[in-house]
């Protein structure tokens, strides 16, 4: 594992244990080992930072409950589940936190109908193995009511606590001990007297009325003893019930009922069942004193059909993001796979439906794992050539997860012994740069929220919106001050992330762009840094817009992805002009910019350019960036020498044709213009129009295009 990618899982988790729940994180890369990796030592650092704050505030006030199990602990947890309930404060927040980490693996379940009933069947079994199921039957059996969800819960002042239920004005376990106490002294009593036996005939009758004492005691002994018997059967029976029938063989009676889903539905049982395991965490948070947070990973989601994949994504949608819940669900798949299958699954129908705008819905913080550097996979090629157990590949995996088990502290301390030229080596150190971190975080903040500040223009109104753009800045920060480089101020670094968040494709075409032009001064024999660092960013999109215009109906679904054009001219011609210099300081730690789009950007950019390279005719045909740019000079020195005994060239000058007028002038009157034979015409057109084959195919010729087609604005933007 690479030392960058550490970073990343420990600047992911460092935001996981600051954000609030519910959270649901996309962990994108097209590399599978890579995400594997970076969610196992996403977990080890999350457990790190949990045992770190508990040693920090060991001698506070409040300590909370070992997690180790004991029997003083479960009888402790027993005793407050049959005789307590929760008390709930305005600002309930506790600095210890804890994590239980659940994995799903998507391809386990594939073969299932209901792939998303899968996922909470995993939740449901990971709950009951790891808090036990006789606390969790029990909490079903004294604790749970329905109704309590359209109930407004008890709100009290002060902190968060577990308050004894009450009967008849004391707490209830008062009441119980004095009617167990109650009964242990009838029955002492009638095991040493007996009931009263029947007298004399004379004593029985009074004014001519015989009554029979012994029937008289034994009903009031069966009912004093009778009333709670019954109620402590009913009890035990419905806890037997519940430790016999659990979650999981109550989710698969409900899944065989036809008569449910067809009546109530399937989806509100298992959401309520979801709603029982939050309450449940909340219950244990009280109890433990401690924030507790369920850690589910979702793998292996991009191998499974795209009907399957939809409802997984609806199930996280609808299930596990209500309010308060305590989840943080981390997807990790292969981006381009998932937005093509959702893309292609049944109900597609409208803008909000595809693949992007229902993500965005879901995903509360985007992290992209960038690209390996040449260095990184250097290594990687080299690990995978001589070393391959290191990679952890196939079965490798299941041999490093054996050896880990036998000896896991050595291996963290190896693995810390790896990663620690990355971190700082000391607590003091340490500390020092988390402070750091915290204050060019708020200064970035301030930035949105001060009446002189430059971003608040840029927001969205949109709650989702605003927590990706407070994780991402959160994350950048973290990244770049671990990576020990120049960090730019945090309002630079704010918009950035701004401009990654609301403008993902325009920002793709621009390091694209950058990217071939750097990559073509290298074959030209240039200079291997870029010759133009003091360029703008708008100056580059300046240039290249035409050619984005030119293949808009083949992005899109891309497009729609970038808010206002005219706000982005804004941000990146007024208020922050990034160079082409800036981009070095923030490429490493851009994690909120899909790296599909850039992909796919340049895949259909470079589809433009395969006529020119190795053509062999003796007609070459032109980039569009060089055609688009030319002058009428220009356009006329190419005539003359296609054609040196023409009078082409003054036709040029005489009606004005630049370069840009002949990419979107009229075919018909370009014909007219020039009195070409059939030859010339072809040599003039393969020259000029050679770059794009569909520049003269309607929409529903060119198999590229899958939306309808709508007309052009008169003008490129």
């Amino acid at each position: 594992m690479s030392v960058k990618d550490d970073l990343y899982a420990y600047t992911l988790s460092k935001t996981l244990t600051t954000v609030s729940s519910p959270t649901t994180v996309g962990l994108y890369s097209s590399c599978p080992d890579r995400i594997n990796l970076i969610l196992q030592r996403t977990q080890v650092h999350m457990d790190r930072e949990a045992t770190r704050r508990e040693q920090l505030l060991a001698y506070g006030s409040s300590r909370p409950r070992s997690v180790k199990p004991s029997l003083s602990g479960l009888l402790s947890l027993l005793f407050k589940l049959l005789f307590y309930r929760p008390a709930w404060a305005e600002d309930h927040h506790q600095e210890h936190m804890r994590f239980v980490h659940v994995h799903f693996s998507a391809w386990h379940f594939a073969g299932s109908d209901l792939l998303w009933a899968g996922l909470v069947l995993r939740l449901c079994h990971a709950m009951q193995v790891h808090f036990g199921r006789l606390p969790l039957s029990l909490y079903r059996t004294v604790q749970h009511y329905e109704e309590d969800e359209i109930r407004q819960k008890l709100v009290k002042e002060g902190p968060s606590c577990l308050k004894p239920k009450m009967l008849c004005c004391c707490p209830l376990w008062h009441f119980i001990l004095f009617v167990l106490i109650t009964m242990v002294i009838i029955c002492v009593a009638l095991g040493l007297f007996g009931f009263p036996e029947e007298g004399d005939e004379g004593m029985g009758q009074v004014n001519g009325t015989t009554t029979n004492h012994m029937g008289v005691g034994e009903g009031v002994a069966l009912a004093a003893l009778g009333v709670p018997a019954a109620s402590a059967g009913k009890f035990m029976v419905d806890l037997a019930k519940n430790l016999l029938h659990s979650q999981k063989s109550r989710l698969n009676s409900i899944m065989d009922n036809v008569q449910v889903s067809r009546q109530l539905g399937f989806m509100h049982e298992v959401r309520k069942e979801v709603w029982l395991l939050s309450n449940f965490i909340h219950f244990m948070e009280l109890f433990e004193g401690r924030r507790i947070r369920v850690v589910m990973r979702i793998t292996n989601l991009d191998r499974c059909s795209p009907t399957k994949i939809v409802s997984v994504l609806e199930a996280i949608n609808i299930l596990l993001s209500d309010q308060g819940s305590p989840f943080f669900l981390i997807l990790a798949v292969n981006p381009e796979v998932i937005v093509q299958k959702v893309n292609f699954a049944d109900g597609c129908l409208c803008r909000e439906d595809r693949a992007y705008a229902f993500l965005n819905r879901i995903v509360t913080l985007s992290f992209t794992i960038p690209p390996l550097t040449e260095d990184s996979k250097r290594k990687v090629f080299y690990g995978l050539t001589y070393k391959p157990d290191v990679i952890l590949t196939g079965t490798h995996r299941r041999k490093h997860r054996l050896c880990c088990s036998k000896s896991t502290q050595d291996h963290e301390s190896s693995l810390e012994d790896i990663h620690m030229p990355l971190m700082y080596t000391t607590r003091e150190s340490t500390e020092g740069v988390e402070e750091e971190i915290e204050n060019l975080v708020t200064i970035a903040f301030k930035s949105f929220m001060s009446d002189g500040g430059r971003l608040k223009k840029y927001i969205l109104d949109d709650s989702m919106s605003m927590r990706r753009v407070i994780n991402s800045i959160r994350m950048t920060v973290t990244i770049m001050k671990y990576l020990k480089a120049e960090v730019p101020p945090p309002e630079d670094i704010a918009a950035w992330v701004v401009l990654a968040n609301y403008w993902p494709c325009r920002l793709s075409w621009l390091l694209n762009c950058m990217e071939d032009d750097q990559q073509r001064l290298e074959i030209d024999g240039g200079n291997v840094s870029y010759s133009e660092d003091s360029k703008t960013l708008w100056q580059v999109f300046k240039e290249s817009r035409v050619e984005l215009y030119m293949i808009r109906e083949q992005i899109e679904d891309l497009l729609e992805q970038d808010s206002d054009p005219e706000t982005f001219e804004m941000l990146l011609k007024i208020d922050f002009p990034f160079t082409i210099k800036d981009i070095e300081a923030f490429a490493a730690a851009t994690v909120n910019l899909d790296l599909t789009i850039r992909k796919e950007l340049g895949q259909i950019r470079g589809v433009s350019k395969l006529k020119e390279s190795g053509w062999t005719g003796t007609v070459v045909p032109l980039p569009i960036k060089s055609i688009i740019n030319m002058s009428v000079e220009e356009v006329c020195s190419e005539l003359e020498r296609m054609h040196p005994n023409s009078d082409y060239a003054k036709v040029v000058r005489e009606n004005d044709l630049n370069g840009l007028a002949l990419v979107f002038g009229d075919v018909d009157q370009l014909k007219l213009l020039f009195p070409m034979t059939l030859g010339q015409w072809t040599a003039f057109r393969l020259r000029f129009w050679g770059f794009s084959s569909v520049r003269r195919q309607t929409p529903s010729q060119s198999p590229c295009l899958r939306r309808p087609h709508r007309e052009p604005p008169s003008q490129p933007s």
